[in-house]
């Protein structure tokens, strides 16, 4: 099994972009077995975005659960994806 990343975010945010990038080598570096990445264009998914509880992008969905409501650091994603993989393992 594997864990889903799901980033909220809207088109044209330079900043975002570079973050999400960084964000995203995180997840790769688990493989992708593992962990599987998906961008979300907040405009497209307005539904699912509001049904998460997503305010305000650019925000982090885990297994579809609300957990980062900024973008983190790459070293909180990468921790926070290790604590549940080691819990999926056991």
């Amino acid at each position: 099994m594997s864990i889903k990343v799901e980033v909220f975010s809207t088109p044209g945010c330079s900043h975002c972009e570079r973050a999400r990038e960084s964000l995203k080598e995180v997840a790769r570096g688990f493989g992708e077995h593992k962990v599987m990445w998906r961008d979300i264009n907040v405009l497209d998914e307005l539904d699912y975005a509001v049904e998460l509880g997503v305010l305000t992008p650019p925000s982090i969905a885990i297994d579809g659960e609300l957990v980062f409501a900024r973008l983190p650091s790459a070293l909180q994603l990468q921790q926070e994806l290790a604590r549940r993989l080691e819990q999926e393992g056991t």
